[in-house]
């Protein structure tokens, strides 16, 4: 399809790709941000701390292995991945235990909010970034959308049933939930919803899956 913006498909698909990688490594540091600022992070990541508290493994390692596990969920609801699913699965959880291992943990408390509220805005910035790449959602937001196109349920629904269902196993496995969680839940969704159309890459058509994206994102 031709692009109607006056770039060129090659300049289109180079900042689409970059984009993408950037807001991927972003979101992970994002991550290490607010778990180092200790308190509360975001309910997928109360899960992956708690089941690190219990294994031992690292927090990084773990986001990988969760984000494949969630892609596996896509099997019997029909969802198909694209280049970014898969990229996503791959690198936030390198990056994040990057950030780990840069940033002390934090005690202070002008420190920890001040931790935490850089990591929210990345956290917000990159999702904008990576999904206004328009390759493909994440294993986490593809689950989602993919319930909400299989049985009709609205997505604030399917968000909120899943994020409660994994915050509480996480919460019970040692996770850390705490008024960061909250603020978490809270202003994520306002926030991308200017961070995504702010950076969406603009040309071609958007694909089903990315516009369903951008919603569960919003939500």
């Amino acid at each position: 399809m031709q692009l109607d913006t006056g770039m060129s498909p090659a300049f289109v698909l180079t900042r689409r790709i970059v984009q993408l990688l950037v807001g991927l490594f972003a979101y992970g540091i994002g991550i290490s941000l607010m778990v180092q600022a200790g308190i509360g992070v975001a309910p997928w990541d109360v899960l992956t701390q708690g089941i690190s508290h219990q294994t031992g493994l690292d927090f990084g390692l773990l986001t990988n292995i969760i984000g494949v596990a969630v892609l596996l969920c896509w099997i019997p609801i029909r969802q198909r991945p694209g280049i970014g699913t898969i990229a996503n699965v791959l690198l936030i959880g390198p990056s994040a235990q990057l950030g780990l291992w840069i940033f002390p943990k934090q005690h202070l408390l002008g420190l920890q909010l001040l931790f935490f509220v850089i990591g929210l805005v990345l956290v917000a910035l990159a999702t904008g970034l990576y999904i206004g790449a328009r390759m493909g959602p994440g294993p986490r937001d593809g689950l989602m959308t993919g319930i909400h196109a299989r049985t009709g349920w609205r997505i604030w629904i399917v968000r909120t049933a899943i994020e409660v269902t994994v915050l509480l196993v996480g919460w019970a496995l040692g996770g850390n939930f705490g008024p960061g969680t909250i603020v978490f839940a809270l202003l994520i969704g306002p926030m991308v919803g200017v961070t995504i159309p702010w950076l969406r890459v603009p040309g071609g058509a958007v694909t089903s899956s990315a516009a369903r994206a951008d919603e569960v994102a919003a939500t």
